[in-house]
């Protein structure tokens, strides 16, 4: 096993983390103990009622609200295709810099 300080984990905490992933035992001394870094096989059901609370059922229920939502704006003409947007973005960015360009002339 790797073992690490905190300064010395944090400093290429991703590397640390890939080779980790990768299956390599890596450590990191904290106080008087080693914390192990590795990956954990994590639940649908269970990631959302620990990072959101919710259950499935109310999970459930906010995607069919969400997807509602989209359809009711995608009708509505309040959604635009991903590709069009990138024309409008651009678009309004040439905008504002002819206006910078304006003021300060």
């Amino acid at each position: 096993m790797k073992t690490l300080t905190v300064t010395e984990a944090r400093q290429n905490l991703g590397g640390w983390l890939k080779r980790a992933v990768a299956g390599e035992e890596i450590g990191v001394v904290f106080g008087h103990q080693v914390v192990a870094l590795r990956p954990v096989p994590i639940m649908a059901a269970d990631y959302m009622e620990q990072e959101y609370g919710l259950t499935k059922e109310e999970a459930d229920r906010a995607v069919e609200r969400l997807r509602a939502e989209t359809a009711r704006d995608r009708a509505a003409g309040r959604l635009i295709p991903i590709e069009k947007l990138a024309a409008v973005v651009a678009a309004r960015r040439k905008a504002r810099g002819l206006r910078r360009a304006h003021r300060a002339a």
